[in-house]
């Protein structure tokens, strides 16, 4: 009985440091997406083409696409969608192809890098090679090569990815 009350009470524990870290996490990634994305009440083209709203969201968690029709939005829901984009769609999924993270500020970095690139590409990225090998020294490394966009580095793309640097090698 009193290994049961214990075992719960740890579980409880531990429980309740994961909730911690995800809401710690969720706050610094929205935190660079605001900063990099910028915030747009109005559908407008992304650089990579796709009709865009809010803070960088190509659909709305009805997972209806975003439109040039559309109505515009307003900023409270330009950060709803952000946080639910990223509790939702991109830590999820960066947990599940980077088990190796393991702070709130290195899920913070790459759920921001995944939120710009897309999953897709942190899936066949060396960068998760070397997270998930819990090579951390390389990372920043890895980051720095995707800084080009239309065959050029992109001054908005280095600083993004310095930005995720510094949070990453921060300590908790």
């Amino acid at each position: 009985m009193i290994d049961d009350a214990l075992r719960e009470r740890a579980r409880a524990a531990v429980r309740y440091r994961v909730s911690r870290a995800l809401g710690d996490a969720t706050y610094l990634a929205a935190a660079l997406c605001r900063r990099f994305e910028g915030a747009y009440l109005r559908p407008y083209i992304c650089p990579a083409g796709v009709w865009t709203i809010g803070y960088g969201a190509t659909f709305y968690p009805t997972g209806v696409r975003v439109l040039p029709t559309d109505e515009p939005i307003t900023l409270q829901q330009a950060e709803s969608m952000l946080d639910w984009m990223l509790r939702k769609v991109f830590m999820p999924e960066v947990h599940r192809l980077c088990p190796g993270i393991k702070t709130p500020e290195q899920l913070a970095a790459i759920t921001d890098f995944a939120f710009n690139l897309g999953t897709g590409r942190l899936k066949t990225s060396t960068l998760r090679k070397r997270i998930n090998e819990g090579d951390w020294e390389a990372v920043p490394g890895e980051l720095r090569k995707w800084t080009h966009g239309g065959g050029r580095i992109l001054r908005g793309l280095v600083a993004r990815r310095e930005a995720e640097i510094l949070l990453l090698t921060s300590k908790s």
